[in-house]
């Protein structure tokens, strides 16, 4: 058993030249087991050899199972790498490691002469009956004996049915101690990722870059399909050795592909391929979690309006002693809609299947329910219709016990596994019993059931069928040998295809971008976070001087409107200083404490967006990539929506200003001067909005109507006659108040009348705002001009003279406000709101990032999509590779 180490004495422990003083060889071979009365039976007919053929398979399946209890491998990794034991041999605290390695090696090797007695008392066994054979087929004749001896025979093959059973139970125990070892780091050695898992991987590759299953994904996996409630579930499971699906009685619980990949391993557990969580599948409330969570992530995947699902769900399960394939589990197969149900879940589930099963490297695990009447099924049908030829159908009988107690005529199953009954061929058929149709029922209850019907089956006693088409056991090996002779028969082509593709996606690439890199979206996305957050810290190298000159401007233009409507005009038409004074310190008043701070705020949020909007989107030059353009807008949209200003801003702004405009000491010649100068630009620019206004009332004048060929309408007309009347009257009072009376409403009416023009009262007063307005800011403005030199007369308060500016100590209040106001908003901007807005990108950049779908919306294009085709395929042939690679090291 243990090859020639003898050059390598200096790596290998002295245990293993020691190994005789460690197992008394004489001692095993006394214990043997007696095997002269085996001896005695005598089998006869041609029912016998054909039974003898079948006791030849259990032998050469065990012997398949002894020569995996352990091998040089296994023998290398409890011993250790020659490497790992030479560094021990100098390391005096790795005694305890040796004595636990001969321990634990001693049991093995018990075992395994153990395991090989097995072996050679059935080899014996085997050579009594062949010679028992001829020499009692001469003897015996009487029918009664002979059926004594095939009773016996069928008792003999159930106890080295037994025998084997034990065999692969011990192995996969002593399987199990090896693999947890080396899980707790005992050997110090990384495990190579198991190949069915790599599998997994490429099938979940080749899932998410073509997801209709029609053109590239072609590699082998099982499908399971059925009727409904004809076992499908229950099947799986048992390969799976858990309860792992949600159940539900007679109702439908599979509403979309589940993908179970199967793998050995040192605990019994399952994860999902989108989650780091692991289900112990040992323990009751953590199987009740994962069928909670697997019924949760199928309510998910149905749309609104549906019944099933087309998208997968893929699981991971891995444990000692579990096959390795990948399995689909699909909705069952139904034949009629009931309420509750979408009108077209019948057809959804037929095109879900027929994609599954269209492959032409799929195994269809096609389930009948063997309780029901063979002409009630519909899956058969199906699945003979995507594999007429039955290359790679394998058929499963379930619920045999059912069958064999209810139907009438028990050669009707024979018929069903000899595939003489249902018009679709296979390449083999099983008859398995999955419970007792109690859901609580754990896996090993189940399988002791289910052998102990087999064992007194009258189906196996009469040979309607064989040994090996019985068990769940025996199904989950056919199929995974039938699997695996797929995959290595598909892989290589499909990897082959792979780069074909690759090689026309990189010449289509390199003809329309070959000047640029190979970004797919994500790298993209990456390359447009880094200058987004560029933008963002070039607002804090805006000089403050533009923020104040923006933030004042802005803000004047927000409220110049109410200071010159809602304050000045007000307060101008009083008689005295006095009463103007007091005037336009109740409406500041007013203004400050309600209004004001909030329309300053206002406009620093504002005003902090423009200039983020102008970081965000004004061109790069030659840098610029346009790509890019929908990811930044969405980027500034968001991160503004979530921004919200400081709540404090407006108490602090509110006081600030009060404490402004209540100052009206204005402390030299050039601030006086730049009081006159803005009063006169705001005037000035009221005034331009109030000739337009009257121009637009009363059509053009006689120099545009006579070049350019203009006319008025009868209603400017008619503005323009009121305009002249009212133009007289203010020319007779230029000192008028700002509101016609009545009696002076009705005498321009009448006057108009006498002209023959028909006005009503509210078209004169309209009439009068403007002609009004247009007066008083000409008046405004001649007395800008006379106070120029006032600032002597305002530093002696006015005193002996008739000269009064106070309406340029207004506008200096307003415009001292306004640069305070802008100061104290700056330092909000650039100590505060600035890097709280940085923070918002931040947070809507990283959610963007999760966000895949966010990402396929905002970037899109020939070149991204590009891009990710080539990603794609070249992950899905360094995949491929790896496992060819991998699968011609194990084979």
């Amino acid at each position: 058993m243990i090859p020639d180490l003898s050059d390598y004495k200096w790596i290998v422990p002295d245990i293993v030249w020691e190994i005789d003083e460690y197992i008394d060889l004489e001692k095993i071979r006394k214990a043997l087991p007696n095997s002269e009365d085996l001896a005695k039976l005598a089998p006869d007919f041609d029912k016998i050899a054909e039974s003898l053929s079948v006791l030849k398979d259990f032998f050469t399946t065990g012997h398949k199972l002894v020569s995996e209890v352990i091998d040089a491998s296994d023998l290398l990794l409890l011993l250790g790498s020659p490497g790992e034991t030479a560094f021990r041999a100098t390391d005096p605290g790795s005694e305890s490691d040796k004595r636990y390695r001969k321990g634990l090696l001693g049991e093995l090797i018990l075992l395994q002469q153990q395991i090989q007695e097995h072996e050679e008392e059935a080899r014996r066994a085997a050579g009594q009956y062949s010679a028992s054979y001829a020499q009692q087929k001469r003897k015996v004749s009487d029918k009664e004996k002979i059926d004594q001896l095939q009773e016996e025979l069928l008792h003999t093959q159930l106890k080295y049915q037994r025998i084997l059973e034990r065999l692969e139970k011990e192995n996969k125990e002593l399987r199990k101690l090896v693999l947890q070892k080396d899980d707790k780091g005992i050997h110090h050695r990384k495990l190579k990722k198991s190949l069915i898992d790599m599998y997994s991987e490429v099938l979940d590759v080749l899932s998410d870059y073509d997801a209709s299953y029609n053109t590239q994904d072609h590699l082998p996996r099982v499908v399971v399909v059925g009727d409904q409630s004809a076992g499908k579930t229950s099947v799986l499971e048992m390969i799976a050795q858990a309860r792992i699906f949600p159940r539900g009685s007679g109702e439908m619980m599979t509403r979309s592909p589940v993908k179970v990949t199967l793998s050995e391993g040192p605990h019994h557990v399952a994860l999902f391929k989108d989650s780091s969580r692991e289900f112990d599948l040992t323990k009751e409330e953590d199987l009740a979690a994962l069928r909670h969570e697997i019924e949760l992530r199928m309510r998910k995947n149905v749309k609104e309006g549906c019944t099933v699902s087309p998208e997968t769900i893929s699981l991971n399960v891995k444990g000692p002693g579990l096959q390795r394939m990948v399995l689909v589990d699909l909705p069952g197969v139904i034949n009629t809609v009931t309420s509750g149900m979408a009108p077209d879940t019948k057809e959804t589930i037929f095109s879900i299947s027929k994609a599954y099963m269209q492959n032409p490297n799929a195994i269809i695990l096609c389930i009948q329910d063997g309780s029901v009447d063979a002409e009630r099924s519909i899956v058969t049908d199906l699945v003979s219709q995507m594999d007429p030829h039955g290359r790679r159908t394998i058929f499963v009988l379930t619920k045999v016990d059912l069958a064999e107690k209810n139907v009438a005529s028990p050669s009707r199953i024979q018929q069903i596994i000899e595939g003489k009954l249902f018009p679709m061929k296979a390449l083999g058929y099983f008859a398995v019993v999955t419970g007792k149709g109690n859901s609580s029922e754990s896996i090993e209850a189940i399988r002791d059931y289910e052998e102990e019907f087999f064992q007194n089956s009258k189906l196996l006693k009469t040979s309607m069928l064989k040994a090996h088409q019985v068990t769940t056991r025996n199904l989950s090996l056919a199929v995974s040998d039938c699997f695996w002779k797929m995959v290595r028969e598909s892989v290589e082509q499909q990897a082959d295809s792979f780069k074909a593709t690759r090689f026309n996606l990189e010449t289509e690439w390199k003809n329309n971008y070959p000047r640029l890199r190979e970004l797919d979206r994500n790298e993209l996305f990456e390359k447009a976070k880094n200058e987004i957050l560029d933008e963002v810290i070039s607002l804090s190298q805006v000089t403050p001087k533009h923020w104040e000159e923006i933030l004042q401007q802005s803000l004047w233009e927000r409220v110049s409107t109410h200071v010159i409507e809602n304050i000045y005009l007000p307060a101008a038409q009083t008689m005295n200083s006095g009463t103007f004074n007091t005037t336009v310190d109740i409406k500041l008043k007013q203004w400050t404490d309600k209004q004001l701070p909030n329309k300053a705020v206002e406009v620093a949020w504002e005003t902090l967006q423009e200039e983020f909007s102008r970081f965000m989107t004004e061109p790069k030059g030659k840098e610029h990539d346009d790509i890019f353009d929908k990811l930044k807008e969405a980027v500034k949209e968001e991160s503004i929506k979530r921004h919200k200003w400081n709540d404090f801003a407006e108490d602090s702004l509110r006081v600030i200003q009060h404490n402004a405009l209540e100052d009206r000491s204005i402390s030299d010649k050039q601030q006086w001067d730049a009081a006159i100068y803005f009063m006169e630009e705001a005037l000035q620019a009221r005034l331009k909005d109030t000739e337009n206004a009257i121009e637009n009332m009363v059509g053009p004048d006689w120099k545009k109507r006579w070049l350019y060929w203009k006319n008025r309408t009868q209603e400017q007309c008619v503005h323009n006659e009121t305009k002249n009347e009212l133009e007289k009257m203010l020319k007779c009072n230029e000192e008028h108040p700002a509101y016609l009376a009545s009696d002076e409403i009705t005498t321009v009416r009448k006057n108009l009348e006498s002209r023959g023009v028909e006005v009503d009262p509210s078209l004169i007063k309209d009439t009068w705002h403007q002609v009004y307005r247009r007066h008083f800011l000409k008046t405004a403005l001649n007395h800008c001009n006379l106070c120029r030199r006032g600032f002597y007369y305002y530093q002696r308060h006015f005193v002996d003279s008739e000269l009064e500016c106070n309406d340029v100590v207004l506008f200096w209040r307003i415009q001292r406000m306004l640069a305070i106001t802008a100061n104290t908003l700056r330092q909000q901007l650039t100590n505060t709101e600035v890097r709280r807005l940085e923070k918002n990108v931040k947070e809507v950049l990283e959610d963007f990032a999760e966000d895949s779908e966010k990402k396929v919306k905002l970037l899109t294009g020939k070149r991204v999509q590009l891009a990710e085709d080539l990603k794609k395929v070249r992950e899905i042939q360094e995949k491929l590779d790896a496992f060819i690679e991998a699968l011609h090291q194990e084979k």
